[in-house]
């Protein structure tokens, strides 16, 4: 009876069991404060650096293909697109508007899209760009960084990425960070040549 009776010994916590406990807490942290972040800010290693060497044929109908060195010798804008992409669809007015005023040579690059859904795609829309590469495979976005489609890049006369946008582009953005970014790039070229 006196068994019974006896006082049960607090138990200790065990490490063994605490530090899987810990790492959860610290992994749970870590993807609350991932799940906070804008996936548009995400920055890109080639800012600064030359575009990928690439050379791609056109999308389907379309004389002019896309290479590196196609994207020297004036500020323009490379915008990753395709026919799959609903925020491509959302953002291809401003695009078309952009073109229609001449305000920036714009290219395309096609990505992981079909041949004729391309075609068609940009047959039904509209057809913004000067120059479309059909990436076919993928893997010049993969060279590009591309995280996911729509992606528009600011690359400059000498061919250098300056700027990478992801999600779709609107007015808004196009109008308070692109177009400054484009002028001050154009104001910069135009100083260092002296026209």
């Amino acid at each position: 009876m006196a068994n019974d009776l006896a006082v049960e010994k607090p138990r200790c916590l065990r490490w063994g069991t605490l530090v899987p406990f810990l790492v959860f807490v610290l992994i749970s942290i870590f993807l609350a404060i991932g799940l906070t972040m804008d996936p548009r800010l995400v920055p890109s290693p080639l800012i600064g650096k030359a575009v990928p060497e690439f050379n791609l044929p056109p999308v389907k109908g379309r004389s002019a293909g896309l290479s590196a060195e196609s994207l020297k010798g004036e500020v323009s804008l490379v915008n990753v697109f395709a026919s799959w992409c609903t925020a491509c669809r959302q953002e291809h007015p401003i695009l078309m508007a952009l073109s229609r005023k001449g305000s920036v040579s714009i290219h395309g690059l096609n990505y992981k899209d079909k041949p004729d859904d391309a075609a068609a795609w940009l047959d039904e829309l509209g057809d913004p760009y000067t120059r479309t590469g059909a990436d076919i495979d993928g893997m010049v976005g993969l060279d590009w960084g591309v995280y996911g489609v729509p992606e528009t890049f600011v690359v400059d006369s000498q061919g250098v990425i300056q700027y990478k946008h992801i999600g779709p582009i609107n007015e808004k953005i196009y109008l308070d960070t692109l177009q400054p970014i484009i002028e001050n790039l154009r104001k910069q070229e135009t100083a260092a040549t002296g026209d």
